[in-house]
């Protein structure tokens, strides 16, 4: 099977666009031709042309957590933006639409259901979008990284396939923890203030609690300066950096990764076998950070510190806790490469040449 057409939906952030390119590449190398359609705002702009795939623009806002001016102005684009996306399907006749869901799908599925078209989702979170709860009854696939996701979807049509994640996450080694801890602390490119500033509490205590530690944190830009200033002077062995380019050789290093759990952090954790304290985003849509979160700790994988709960103490009495259990950091990275799907995008370029086969 070679040849056919399919369209590529979600946009916004990176973590709706990266991997709707990752899969895009999988059907670009069986034969097949991916089209994205997306925003002018969102992430999609920058990394789809960039990635050398063809990409159709609407006009659309997002409904959840946005003001009731930002709400109207959607409902007023919505129109619009589902002509728009109609005439692009009848031009482009999709075998099938992917959609890795957020506001930037909607048009494109709603269009896509109304010409009877297969739509295959990609759920990462444990708790799904509002776009793709919204079609769930309706779509050929819905393909996803947690077992606690499949209650909102048809039993017969829900694939456990997980999250295109870099090749180099499947390749850190395992470690065996010596006498000294290394801790990664990660808020992502932005940095998180929770973390930093339970990082810079814990200095003195750290110091007090003769455990020995060491420390790579990623404070992101803003704070960078003035952590990296200040940690000098702590004696504590580690780096601070403002970004990490090569995150997975810094997984490599890490004992425990102190982080957020976004959909894409826990994949990469997963790939990585990396036991992790996960402090949820408290303002995450849907609060699906928490329940990523919830999803890794039940496993086994991971600890769960809510954003409230984060202090210098905390982060202390979590450390401590892994120095004098060292057992548990390989039970719980066993625990997390259990959860790991090296394979996510080529199961979701299946998935989509299985739809267009069932629509012939």
């Amino acid at each position: 099977m070679a040849g056919l057409t399919f369209v590529m939906a979600g946009g916004g952030t990176g973590g709706h666009v990266i991997p709707a390119v990752a899969v895009a590449r999988e059907l670009k190398a069986r034969g097949h031709r991916a089209v994205f359609v997306g925003t002018r705002t969102g992430f999609e702009a920058r990394l789809v042309p960039a990635a050398g795939f063809e990409i159709e623009w609407i006009e659309i806002g997002g409904l959840k957590s946005v003001g009731m001016r930002r709400m109207l102005r959607t409902c007023s684009q919505m129109p619009g933006s589902l002509a728009r996306v109609s005439k692009l399907l009848a031009k482009l006749r999709p075998a099938a639409i992917f959609s890795m869901g957020g506001y930037a799908a909607g048009p494109v599925v709603v269009a896509g259901l109304c010409r009877r078209t297969p739509i295959v989702i990609m759920e990462p979170n444990a708790m799904p979008g509002l776009t793709n709860r919204m079609i769930a009854r309706f779509v050929t696939r819905a393909l996803l990284s947690f077992p606690e996701t499949a209650r909102w979807f048809p039993a017969d049509r829900i694939q456990m396939s997980g999250l295109p994640v870099r090749s180099e996450f499947f390749h850190v080694e395992p470690r065996s923890p010596g006498e000294r801890l290394t801790i990664l602390v990660t808020g992502g490119s932005r940095g998180s203030r929770t973390l930093n500033n339970a990082v810079r509490e814990s200095w003195p205590l750290l110091r007090d609690s003769a455990l020995a530690v060491r420390l790579i944190h990623q404070t992101g830009t803003d704070a960078y300066d003035d952590i990296a200033r200040d940690f000098a002077d702590t004696g504590i062995e580690g780096t601070v950096c403002a970004f990490i380019d090569d995150m997975p050789a810094a997984f490599g290093q890490a004992d425990i990764v102190v982080c957020r759990s976004g959909a894409g952090t826990v994949a990469e954790l997963a790939a990585a076998g990396k036991p992790s304290i996960l402090v949820p985003f408290p303002f995450a849509t849907d609060d699906h950070q928490r329940k990523n979160a919830e999803a890794m700790a039940h496993a086994g994988a991971a600890r769960l510190v809510t954003d409230a709960e984060m202090n210098g103490r905390r982060f202390l009495e979590e450390i401590r806790s892994f120095s004098q259990r060292p057992e548990q950091i390989r039970e719980m990275g066993d625990k997390a490469r259990a959860l790991a799907h090296p394979d996510a995008a080529a199961k979701a370029a299946e998935a989509l040449e299985e739809a267009a086969v069932t629509r012939c």
